[in-house]
């Protein structure tokens, strides 16, 4: 809408026009005049036009135009600061608002990110705790298991020594009762007799299977040869592995290798363990595949195999033996021989430099870097040990009997060498 000083201007526009119109045609009329309220008014009859000095001289109708004029730009400019200044003042006011809406979330945010982040750090701890009790527990039920299974086969040796007892004092009753009888011609005592000793010889029989059932239970969930402690490898995956510092260095012109395994499952290639070097990680190598027992030496082009030599979830004991001379290489079961070769890897020298490690497989790339869950041990794995020579035919049938694990390999000694379990591999007893 156009401001009263606008509609002022052009009905004074109109005015003057009129008025310039009449002025041309009768000079006679006297001059109107416009007031600053818009109305139009002429001079008083009888009066005349008097001149007066400039500084003093009345206001034509040209100077309260151009007044009028100003004070319409006057009251314009008014108008205009005054709506410049209204956004200026509610930017001001939204920006303060704004300012005052960004503190108060700041502090909301603040308060909630300490209370979430305490929530989240009572779970953490609430958790760890459940793991340690569980932990505990899981420790103590198989201290427990442990703990029967010895009282089992103790009370199963003490009924067995009764029992052997019991049978040799009848055994010698029943001879001397016997030879009495004979000299005395008592026939019918001696078919007696007799039938006793049948029954006492099946009693016995019976005696050393339910030993030898209770043996094979003891060693399923014992450890073997009197060792104390085992690596377990809860499951295959390429970050649980052993690593292996040997005592003494790893340049070898021959040497005897031994260890007790109790593998779950036998893969096509499952390694028990290896050394490798970054020229050649396949320098050292034991592995098992479906069943049967691998040495391999130099590269999986120079190996001996022992088929058929590892059962899963029984404990077995294995010895591989090398020398570099004329590459005669064995494989050792139980103690018995069960498999050798000749020109394997004959002349080589296994360098030193390398990584030993037990449960993986060596790349040649990295610690712990780049191996490949289905060559991954899963099991329990103890007494492992390594000699920088060939061990005799005694010496090694005396490695899986019982107390070998008290021997110690002079390049690696179980339970003096330092062997770290990495990922979830840990000691067990």
């Amino acid at each position: 809408m156009l401001p009263q000083e606008m509609l002022s201007l052009l009905a004074l526009f109109c005015v003057l026009g009129a008025s310039g119109s009449a002025l041309d045609e009768d000079n006679d009329y006297d001059l109107m005049y416009v007031n600053l309220d818009n109305e139009i008014e002429a001079p008083a009859p009888g009066t005349e036009e008097t001149a007066s000095c400039d500084c003093q001289r009345e206001h034509t109708k040209w100077d309260k135009l151009f007044i009028m004029l100003e004070n319409s730009q006057m009251k314009e400019n008014m108008m205009l600061q005054a709506v410049d200044e209204l956004p200026r003042l509610d930017l001001q006011t939204l920006r303060a608002e704004l300012t005052q809406l960004t503190t108060d979330l700041a502090g909301s945010f603040a308060a909630t990110l300490d209370k979430v982040t305490s929530h989240i750090v009572s779970q953490v701890e609430q958790v760890l705790v459940r793991s340690r009790d569980q932990a505990e527990e899981a420790k103590r039920l198989q201290e427990c298991e442990q703990g029967k299974v010895v009282e089992h086969v103790l009370q199963l040796s003490h009924n067995l020594s009764v029992k052997l007892g019991w049978l040799e004092s009848a055994w010698l009753s029943r001879a001397e009762e016997q030879e009495t009888a004979l000299q005395q011609d008592k026939l019918d005592a001696t078919r007696g007799d007799n039938l006793i000793l049948t029954s006492l010889w099946k009693e016995l029989q019976q005696t050393r299977a339910e030993l030898k059932v209770s043996q094979q239970w003891a060693a399923r969930h014992l450890l073997p040869a009197g060792c104390e402690t085992a690596i377990l490898f809860p499951m295959r995956s390429r970050k649980i592995f052993g690593s292996v510092h040997p005592t003494a260095g790893m340049s070898l012109r021959s040497f005897t290798a031994c260890v007790w395994i109790k593998v779950t499952e036998a893969l096509d290639k499952t390694i028990v363990f290896s050394y490798g070097t970054r020229f050649n990680p396949y320098e050292l190598q034991l592995y098992l595949g479906r069943g049967s027992a691998v040495l391999a030496v130099g590269g999986g082009q120079h190996r001996v195999a022992a088929p058929n030599a590892v059962v899963p979830g029984e404990w077995v004991h294995l010895c591989g033996t090398w020398s570099s001379g004329n590459g005669s290489a064995a494989l050792w079961v139980q103690g018995q021989l069960a498999a050798s070769a000749l020109d394997v890897a004959s002349a080589h020298t296994i360098p030193d430099g390398g990584i030993l490690q037990i449960g993986q497989e060596k790349n040649g790339c990295c610690v712990g870097g780049g191996f490949d869950e289905a060559l991954a041990f899963s099991g329990k794995l103890t007494g492992f040990n390594l000699w920088d020579r060939v061990l005799s035919a005694p010496e090694i049938a005396a490695q899986g009997g019982e107390g070998s694990c008290r021997t110690r390999g002079n390049v690696v000694g179980w339970g003096v060498t330092e062997v770290l379990p990495h990922g979830g591999a840990q000691y067990v007893s």
